[in-house]
């Protein structure tokens, strides 16, 4: 049974950091694209990254850029996500989905249509 299961989430000041983990289990995780999608409360989901299948080719929101990193360890079956230098406004659920689509990635990586499968998310809390 395919299931996708975040965890490290959790309470942290502006400024500090976390790395959150997607755990994969009932399907071969290198033949899938990862995103890293958040929802605040009263907003909708963003997606803020996502690794491609094959190269791992990344992507990420403008707003992420250069503060979280995405990557894959295919052998344990298992996507992280560090987030580095939180702020208050990065607060939110976080959810990792996959897809086997590969079709025009670079402009639908960051549409939550464009997956399948999505993991139950976990609370992300910036503050002082």
């Amino acid at each position: 049974q395919l299931q996708l299961v975040e965890s490290g989430g959790g309470l942290v000041q502006p400024g500090g950091s976390l790395r959150l983990s997607c755990a994969a289990s009932g399907f071969t995780l290198e033949n899938y694209a990862i995103g890293w999608f958040r929802q605040a409360p009263g907003k909708e989901r963003e997606g803020i990254s996502c690794i491609n299948r094959g190269v791992g080719s990344t992507y990420y929101t403008d707003s992420v850029k250069g503060r979280f990193t995405i990557s894959r360890d295919n052998a344990k079956k298992t996507v992280f996500l560090q987030m580095n230098s939180l702020k208050p406004e990065d607060t939110a659920v976080y959810y990792c989905g996959i897809t086997r689509r590969i079709m025009n990635v670079h402009v639908m990586w960051n549409k939550d249509s464009w997956y399948d499968y999505w993991g139950q998310g976990t609370q992300v809390t910036v503050s002082s």
